[in-house]
């Protein structure tokens, strides 16, 4: 599909009704502010007749809270073929990039890969998982195609969007959830201001965090242009999340069943038992407990 330039495109995101039918897809819970941020940014990037550089979003929250699905939404409403798009790239750090003394050979590989794909294609999505991971020297890879382009014709040509997915930030969000939660507030009033704000994940990620290079060089060149946080989820998420799983695979469940299913998961911390410690990560092979 690629000779033609298209890559079966269909970027089925950016009308009033489509966006509605995105907002309304009952299947990422909990997350009102990763909805919103990057439902905007890719309409936005969509819609500008000439977008200046790549668009770069960096998704933020503990495993198991919806961001791999996000980044799978997102190639789906995109292109026709989703993750299976020859316009669209996975790369898992420590699957693709395992070994440190190779890296100059990851470089190299990871630079030709990114060049070949974005020739090919007029728009591509390139998400790498496990970001906190990427040695610095992948990052200095991948910095050259997020940048301003050159010229005209390029921005004209071609667009891309970067997803980086990682834990960074994961407890400072939480600690954020949990306030509100002290304080007897829905989680749906928390603000975007009150995870992003000066004392909150933006800092923490770029100064507080273990193996943070990758984020503090983006952040600070300004290559990243919404940074995505993902709450941590509650015990009914993790209820919606095990119906979510018996209806994928065409089983029957009773509410009692999801309490079981809810149940058999480790809530942290300690005191409350708030917040699902794995999210929703293991819910589908827990069901299995379950078959008749």
């Amino acid at each position: 599909c690629c000779e033609t330039g298209d890559c079966r495109i269909i970027n089925n995101i950016t009308g009033r009704g489509c966006a509605a039918l995105w907002l309304l897809n009952g299947q990422l819970h909990g997350q009102h502010l990763a909805k919103a941020v990057v439902l905007r940014a890719v309409q936005g990037f969509l819609q500008s007749p000439r977008p200046p550089k790549a668009l770069v979003l960096s998704f933020h929250g503990w495993s198991g809270t919806g961001k791999n699905f996000v980044a799978r939404m997102v190639a789906t409403h995109l292109f026709r073929d989703g993750l299976r798009s020859d316009c669209v790239r996975v790369f898992v750090s420590l699957l693709h990039f395992p070994h440190h003394n190779y890296v100059d050979s990851y470089k190299a590989q990871l630079q030709r890969q990114i060049s070949e794909t974005l020739q090919r294609c007029r728009q591509a999505l390139l998400i790498f998982d496990e970001a906190e991971k990427l040695h610095s020297n992948l990052l200095d890879a991948i910095t050259p195609f997020m940048a301003q382009h050159t010229s005209k014709g390029q921005a004209d040509q071609q667009r891309s969007i970067f997803l980086f997915l990682s834990n960074l930030g994961g407890n400072t969000i939480n600690e954020v959830a949990l306030e509100f939660w002290r304080a007897g507030r829905a989680r749906e009033e928390i603000p975007l201001e009150a995870v992003l704000g000066e004392q909150a994940l933006t800092p923490g990620v770029v100064d507080n965090e273990k193996n943070s290079y990758a984020h503090r060089q983006l952040l600070r060149e300004k290559l990243i242009d919404f940074v995505v946080p993902f709450l941590p989820l509650e015990y009914q998420h993790v209820r919606l999340c095990a119906r979510d799983a018996f209806l994928a695979r065409g089983l029957p469940y009773t509410e009692a069943t999801l309490d079981q299913v809810a149940q058999m998961m480790v809530f942290v911390p300690k005191e409350e038992k708030l917040f699902s410690a794995q999210g929703c990560k293991s819910v589908p092979q827990r069901i299995n407990y379950f078959l008749p």
